[in-house]
């Protein structure tokens, strides 16, 4: 019998316990697969996870995220510190993995033992991250890693995800890409804890500042909510780094109970995710072959509504 290329042998959860890095990227590339493998490897790690910090960084291409999250990495490392980076990267139409999958621009700490850096391709997956990245980030979280930074694909505003996998959101933004009209939409300026300014030796850094000052004066901030700092970055040259890892530590002494608040939502919004998946899972293999696509052309040809089918199918397999 050919042997499953997806099994999850002891010597692999050993391994990512251990903090071993092959282990480690053995262990992603099962759950990235989405298979039954992935979900038992995950449910015998789950126990060792809850310790690792989550940082995410989000933003529009072009900001320079991965420049910033490689010198913020050294400023981690510098701390005493473990970390993991999962950075999702739009999908190669050719090969399906992920277009930046080489990370050249962290190859700096590529022979460093304390820092694991993977690339995840988002697959067509909406909302910036992959759907596999809350997997991806308990593999390090059980690997013994401090600091796990999520790095998101880079799609402005629709990056929204974040606030459900990161303790910590950073919002990066830098003149001359747009960003003080970014700077005002919703969700962007809902998710950040901390607003990062890069490349700010470039004219127009101030603007950018200045604008989104101004939407945060707009909100009511309590005498002890945490108001987001705005901070001025030169991610090339290292420049403003140590400012945003003291944020950092900043919100994470004082938001505590944000903290649990968080955790609580990014399991909620895992369960639901999962719920939802087996769902359909279920419903396609209780469909006779050719119903769903006959539903579809019924709902085409506006001979039944979408509410109607789905009720339909609903029936078809859940008991009244």
């Amino acid at each position: 019998m050919t042997p499953d290329p997806n099994s999850t042998p002891d010597p692999i959860y050993d391994g990512v316990v251990a903090g071993d890095a092959r282990a480690i990227a053995r262990a992603i590339s099962i759950v990235e697969n989405d298979s039954a493998a992935g979900a038992e490897l995950i449910g015998r790690l789950y126990s060792r996870t809850g310790r690792a910090y989550m940082v995410g960084v989000t933003g529009a291409p072009g900001v320079g995220k991965s420049t910033l999250v490689d010198r913020l990495t050294a400023v981690v490392r510098r701390a005493g510190l473990s970390v993991g980076i999962i950075a999702v990267d739009p999908t190669s139409p050719f090969s399906g993995g992920a277009v930046l999958g080489d990370r050249v621009r962290m190859s700096a700490h590529a022979g460093d033992e304390g820092v694991f850096i993977r690339s995840m391709a988002t697959r067509g997956h909406l909302g910036g991250l992959a759907s596999a990245t809350a997997d991806a980030t308990l593999v390090l979280d059980a690997a013994g890693k401090d600091v796990v930074i999520i790095e998101t694909v880079g799609v402005g505003q629709d990056e929204v995800d974040i606030i459900t996998t990161a303790d910590v959101s950073l919002v990066v933004l830098a003149p001359g890409a747009g960003d003080e009209v970014q700077a005002m939409k919703a969700g962007l300026m809902e998710i950040a804890d901390i607003f990062v300014v890069n490349k700010a030796d470039r004219e127009g850094a101030d603007q950018v500042v200045q604008t989104i000052s101004a939407n945060l004066s707009l909100k009511s901030f309590g005498p002890d909510d945490w108001r987001p700092p705005i901070l001025k970055t030169e991610g090339s040259a290292g420049v403003g780094l140590d400012a945003v890892w003291e944020a950092i530590g900043r919100f994470r002494e004082r938001a505590s109970t944000e903290r649990q608040t968080r955790r609580r939502e990014r399991e909620s919004s895992r369960l639901r995710r999962l719920l939802s998946q087996q769902l359909l899972a279920r419903v396609e293999r209780a469909l006779p072959a050719g119903e769903f696509d006959r539903l579809v052309d019924a709902v085409t040809a506006r001979e039944i509504d979408p509410y109607a089918a789905v009720d339909h199918l609903m029936r078809r397999v859940l008991p009244s």
